[in-house]
């Protein structure tokens, strides 16, 4: 996926700044905090990572979650329409070892909500014990 490409059809105009964070992103294996992120750069400026972050959950190119022990983690929305939340998907927190997994083949169901009301975003987390730390015990 070509991060600049991506950034455009989300209506973004590609900085080096949002390459960079986006792109971190894509790579990761599992939703990242701002911490982690800002490790994982090492030459862009926390507040700056923050504001690229809030551009891109609000134009809904990536996700924000809490991870189970009151951390904001951050994803990448691999949807293909950016303005359909269609990847909802549960993530799971391992109380073990602390890693949050993306569950992505698990999708959350539908919820009606009351007249007048819109979802734009749902965290949904299971809390438990991973398959690697179970295997383990």
């Amino acid at each position: 996926m070509d991060i600049a490409d991506y950034l455009e059809q989300g209506g973004i105009k590609a900085t080096p700044n949002r390459i960079l964070t986006l792109r971190t992103l894509f790579e990761a294996s599992a939703p990242l905090s701002l911490l982690e992120i800002e490790v994982l750069i090492g030459s862009m400026e926390r507040s700056s990572i923050l504001r690229v972050l809030n551009l891109l959950t609000d134009k809904g190119l990536v996700h924000v979650m809490e991870d189970g022990r009151g951390v904001t983690k951050y994803e990448v929305c691999r949807s293909h329409d950016h303005k359909v939340a269609d990847d909802h998907h549960v993530h799971f927190y391992c109380q073990k070892c602390c890693r949050v997994y993306c569950l992505a083949d698990t999708h959350i169901p539908h919820i009606e909500v009351p007249e007048g009301f819109e979802t734009r975003n749902v965290n949904f987390m299971l809390k438990g014990i991973c398959a690697g730390c179970n295997s383990k015990a």
